[in-house]
């Protein structure tokens, strides 16, 4: 008898009759001899016809009270599951992220799990129970209700499987696992058996939207294995473990993009100590996460500085760094978008020369010009013009041969 938590999303659980699937599923998960924890999100839609609701109401409304509200989501996930259990003849119990036993940070709406004590879910396992753990939300240490911010349900599962040292936890969505590519942008895309926390996470961080980086790093923190499966078929998934050696024999795992993507430039900044802290504490000091940066050679004893981030943030950087552009020295603020990040991630770099070169190469066949680039040691990134970011995706795809 195996102990298995299986986490199941928005698309899965989306309306009554895809939750009477997974009760389904979870029961025959259990009739072969299991014991099962399942992690649901809310139903799809419903995250942001809340959030849709607080705004109607209020133009600013409180954290603490947005999570209050958006933690009814699972709630009402799981004690439907609970429910579709119950009809199919089989037991069931449902419980929220605090009575699970999850304690969080008291940041609200992206708090981070301190300690997980499942008494509970141990003490209704051992009643026969299939328990219900609503993801995404917890409790801080003086009970008031958090959420986890995005990809909380997947943190719920990785982290709840640690706790009750799972033998097994499984991401249940809407596709078959990890590709080496978007299938919808590279029909040749295939799915990968198995990938290293390593490359997840980096393909996590650089677009691929089947993990968040943060889950996967915690899986990784604490050594637990998972698998990324469909709740529509039976097909086998993608594995996600710690690096082996014959994973080293790939030399390129995958291709990853990231559209939506914007470019602010600080021109001629003056080449002295202290001025990028300037102007990066600025940054942080705004909320803004950042991606690439590149800094020119200086020249006349002056610089450019170069940085990307998602374009939804980049009238908030204009306005926090406008200030600063004149207090540092510098000559213009540059901002552009219409941009795209396409990334190449495989552990195999480390021990391979020539790929970056190839990357190079498949652009430059097809005319498509690199503004920026950055390397990591197992992930080579390049900023393109957005419109060509599917063509390029294709070139790079097949220039590796990772298709079918």
């Amino acid at each position: 008898m195996a102990l298995i938590v299986q986490k199941y999303g928005g698309t899965s659980v989306g309306n009554p009759e895809r939750i009477l699937n997974v009760a389904r599923r979870v029961i025959a998960t259990q009739a072969e001899g299991h014991q099962v924890v399942v992690v649901v999100s809310a139903m799809s839609g419903v995250t942001d016809s809340l959030i849709k609701l607080s705004r109607e109401v209020s133009p600013n409304p409180s954290e603490r009270e947005m999570d209050v509200l958006l933690a009814t989501g699972e709630q009402t996930t799981i004690a439907l599951t609970a429910m579709a259990i119950h009809g199919l003849g089989h037991k069931a119990v449902s419980l929220t992220g605090a009575q699970a036993g999850i304690v969080t940070s008291e940041v609200h709406t992206k708090a981070k799990i301190s300690t997980i004590t499942p008494e509970r879910v141990h003490e209704e396992l051992a009643g026969g129970n299939i328990v219900i753990v609503a993801g995404f939300q917890g409790e801080t240490a003086d009970g008031s209700i958090t959420t986890l911010g995005r990809g909380g349900s997947d943190l719920t599962a990785i982290a709840i499987a640690s706790a009750i040292k799972a033998d097994l936890c499984q991401i249940f969505t809407d596709v078959d696992g990890v590709y080496t590519c978007d299938p919808r942008l590279v029909p040749s895309a295939k799915k990968i058996g198995e990938i290293s926390y390593d490359e997840m996470l980096e393909m996590a961080s650089s677009g691929s939207k089947v993990m968040q980086s943060r889950s996967v790093e915690f899986a990784k923190k604490f050594g637990v294995i998972f698998e990324v499966r469909s709740s529509f078929n039976q097909n086998p998934g993608t594995i996600v473990k710690e690096e082996t050696d014959s994973m080293e024999a790939v030399v390129v795992r995958g291709v990853s993009i990231e559209k939506n993507q914007a470019k602010l430039t600080i021109a001629n900044v003056p080449d002295k100590p202290g001025t990028a802290a300037r102007i990066f504490t600025t940054v942080a000091a705004a909320g803004l996460i950042i991606d690439m940066i590149v800094q020119n050679v200086s020249v006349a004893g002056t610089t450019d500085i170069s940085f990307t981030m998602s374009k939804d943030e980049l009238e908030k950087a204009k306005a926090a760094l406008a200030p600063i552009v004149i207090e540092v020295g510098a000559s213009a603020l540059h901002a552009q978008d219409g941009i795209a990040k396409l990334s190449i991630v495989g552990i195999g770099m480390r021990s391979h020369s020539g790929v970056a070169a190839k990357l190079f190469e498949a652009l430059s066949a097809g005319g498509i010009n690199i503004q920026m680039i950055s390397t990591s040691e197992i992930k080579t990134a390049v900023i393109i013009e957005e419109g060509r970011i599917g063509e390029a995706a294709v070139l790079v795809h097949e220039a590796f041969g990772l298709g079918q």
